[in-house]
């Protein structure tokens, strides 16, 4: 990925976005021979080398109009943001981007967020305006003329189908917004799934109709995602309402009551027996038997098991920052990321927020997670040392946790990232790390010699001598 700014405005742009930029201009590459769609270089460009520099103009030329399109987009919620006294930063991935408000304390107002959401295909329409503005004064060379009618239509394509009442599109953030704040949360978002669901039929039958598979696929999978949603919307008011009862759900409160204390192999054993009961298992206890697996598997680091049980929950709420942990855990923090920022916005626990800066730290975006309101260096960095951790990443994690001491000179930090090295079998820098602990005030050493962490550096003089200066600092 590469990174540069817009002013005060953060850009960073992953190499899917420039992938994906490619693949669509690869689509839509004309037959050779071809004049009507073709005014690069010589027209239908008859030698093999005329023809392939048509092609690497088209493909250059449409990757630039994905990209700058994107830019501008994303530039309009940035500057709204910034009319609010924001500070965003702008990421470009995939198809599209996204615009994050990092210093916002929680949940952005109504009108705030249907504004800035707005705003960029906004500015997109005025983009798309400027660039047909442009290709009316010119009427040679052709490349340029069919390069500024492309570049409209473009923006003015993509204005109107952002617009479109379907999540995750900012059509369907803006109808989200306004039917709860009409119908009240519950409400509000069913209809405004329900409607999401009508428009993505209307747009699948369009795009069969023109044969645009690529909006057929898109909006097949955005339907069936509202669907989805309406549908676990309904059940889940049943769901969370009936009461759980007989020998199952007896077993069912026994789990529960291992997993709050502790007891993780009683929970499992427990919740196992649930799923596997040969007869008595209804949905909604099926539902209530897989979220107390998720949060099992969740607990003992298995964020890909926790994944698998918690797709099975229906109708049930599956809490954001138990999908966001999962996600971290399988290193999937790409999609971590946005679930860590939705648990946060909607809880404002300060916990949270840390494991959202974490997953900043992890993805190289350090200067964003340390801007967040309040934030707490030491345990921004720590979360997200630990999942490196708990993932099998020493190095990283290790890497992370030397980085945090240029922020928060701590011996637990210190001490940590001593440990990644160790399980890394990079005895020199585990001792390094041991040595800044102890100077930043670390002095347990009964825990050091027991702890697991460190076990690979036992039998190494320097790790022993280190000990033996440790105990007796310490019985001094």
């Amino acid at each position: 990925m590469f990174r540069f700014r817009l002013g005060s405005i953060p850009v960073e742009v992953h190499p899917s976005h420039l992938l994906v930029s490619g693949m669509l201009a690869l689509g839509g590459i004309p037959e050779r021979g071809t004049s009507t769609r073709w005014p690069f270089g010589a027209v239908g460009a008859e030698t093999a080398s005329g023809h392939a520099s048509a092609v690497a103009v088209y493909i250059l030329s449409w990757m630039f109009i994905v990209f700058v399109s994107v830019l501008i987009h994303e530039l309009g919620h940035a500057l709204a943001s910034r009319m609010f006294g924001y500070r965003p930063s702008i990421a470009l991935a995939w198809m599209g981007g996204h615009t994050l408000p990092t210093d916002a304390p929680g949940p952005l107002p109504w009108k705030r967020d249907i504004l800035i959401t707005a705003a960029g295909p906004f500015f997109g329409l005025m983009l798309g305006f400027a660039s047909y503005a442009g290709s009316q004064r010119f009427v040679e060379p052709p490349g340029l003329v069919f390069f500024l009618q492309t570049f409209a239509l473009a923006n003015f394509f993509w204005a109107v189908l952002n617009m479109m009442p379907v999540l995750p599109l900012d059509g369907g953030r803006i109808t989200t917004a306004l039917a709860t704040r009409v119908f009240g949360p519950r409400k509000g978002f069913v209809v405004a799934q329900g409607l999401a669901v009508l428009a993505s039929v209307g747009i699948v039958l369009l795009g069969l109709a023109v044969q645009q598979f690529i909006l057929v696929i898109m909006f097949a999978m955005f339907g069936l995602q509202a669907f989805r949603a309406v549908l676990a919307s309904f059940q889940g008011g049943a769901a969370e309402s009936a009461p759980l009862t007989g020998p199952l759900a007896e077993k069912l409160r026994e789990a529960r009551e291992a997993l709050d204390a502790g007891r993780m192999d009683e929970a499992r054993r427990l919740g196992a027996t649930v799923l596997e009961a040969p007869e008595g298992l209804t949905p909604t206890l099926a539902s209530h038997a897989h979220h107390l697996m998720g949060w099992i598997a969740l607990k003992e680091g298995h964020g890909r098991k926790a994944l698998d049980h918690f797709s099975q929950v229906q109708g049930l709420p599956v809490e954001p920052h138990a999908v966001a942990a999962s996600f971290s855990l399988v290193g999937d923090d790409a999609r971590a990321v946005e679930w860590w920022k939705q648990a946060w916005q909607t809880s404002s626990d300060r916990t949270v927020m840390h494991e959202y800066a974490g997953t900043l730290i992890r993805m190289g975006r350090e200067a964003e997670a340390l801007k967040l309101p309040s934030v707490d260096p030491e345990a921004a960095f720590s979360c997200a040392e630990r999942v490196l951790f708990i993932r099998g990443a020493y190095s990283e994690a290790a890497a992370v946790g030397e980085a945090a001491l240029k922020h928060a000179p701590s011996a637990t930090l210190a001490y940590d990232a001593a440990c990644a090295y160790a399980r890394a079998r990079n005895v020199p820098d585990a001792m390094r790390l041991l040595h800044r602990a102890t100077e930043l005030g670390f002095t347990d050493g009964t825990y050091a010699a027991s702890d697991e962490d460190l076990a690979p550096l036992h039998g190494y003089p320097a790790f022993e001598e280190w000990l033996t200066e440790l105990r007796q600092s310490a019985a001094s």
